[in-house]
């Protein structure tokens, strides 16, 4: 969880303090996820990186990162990852929905309370966040619940990060070929985005999917509710961010909804 909440922290310290621009920034994280990612399969000799994952995840992973570093220009970590968490869970528990789960009162309250969260959050005034910012945000969030809905099942997840990292990569170049009259960039933007991608991406998802089959599924879908926790501590802590009256509240109503959800859907004996 440190390592997917520094994904934000270095985020936005990158294109708040260094010269380097979102789609470089995001160009440079998954190439260098890609190279970690191929270095950890290659490890453990199961075979070349490429053969796993696919292509519609590969641009599920690109829509997810290029929104994630444009969002980042403006938004502040700690509501970047709220935003971006709230719209991960948003997307899978809609996709169970779908799929003909249903919600007892509790949790139906729960849900209810995490979209007025959200919608309190985006609400106009002095402390809500850029609508572009946070549209660009969510949308990042929604390509991150389709990425992980399109994982279930699908082989050895190490490997197949690897082959959708290295499939997202030149996606991402070809979005920093289009914006080339923006680019821009400095050796410390280059170190955040490298550590961004290497560290926190590549070697995170791979600590990740190697606790995973110890937890049990409604422990690891809880246990992320520490993401924004993390990033708005590490906000205000490293980056001199404000910590607003909105975003504690908005906080507590969306990440307590989905906490109720989550808890509904654990196993029972």
């Amino acid at each position: 969880m440190l390592a997917f909440a520094g994904n934000s922290l270095l985020c936005r310290a990158a294109l708040q303090h260094t010269s380097i621009d979102a789609a470089t920034f995001t160009s440079v994280r998954l190439a260098t996820g890609a190279a970690t990612l191929a270095v950890l399969v290659a490890l453990r000799r199961s075979g070349p990186a490429w053969r796993a994952g696919s292509w519609p995840s590969a641009v599920a992973l690109c829509v997810y990162a290029a929104g994630f570093s444009l969002a980042y220009v403006s938004l502040t970590a700690a509501t970047g990852a709220l935003l971006l968490f709230g719209a991960v869970q948003a997307t899978m528990i809609g996709h169970g929905l779908y799929q003909g789960e249903r919600l007892r009162p509790l949790p139906l309250a729960g849900l209810v309370m995490a979209f007025a969260g959200m919608g309190a959050l985006l609400l106009p005034g002095l402390s809500a966040p850029p609508l572009g910012a946070a549209a660009l945000m969510l949308l990042a969030g929604i390509a991150w619940g389709v990425y992980s809905l399109r994982g279930r099942g699908g082989g050895d997840p190490t490997d197949t990060t690897a082959g959708n990292f290295l499939r997202a990569t030149p996606l991402a170049l070809l979005v920093s070929v289009v914006t080339l009259d923006q680019a821009a960039w400095d050796w410390p933007g280059l170190g955040y985005a490298a550590a961004s991608g290497a560290l926190a991406s590549g070697v995170g998802y791979a600590l990740w999917y190697a606790a995973l089959p110890s937890l049990r599924a409604t422990q690891a879908a809880t246990v992320q509710l520490s993401v924004p926790v993390i990033a708005a501590v590490g906000g205000v802590a490293l980056l001199g961010e404000p910590l607003t009256l909105r975003l504690s509240l908005a906080s507590i109503a969306i990440l307590g909804g989905i906490a109720l959800v989550i808890r509904d859907r654990a196993p029972r004996a």
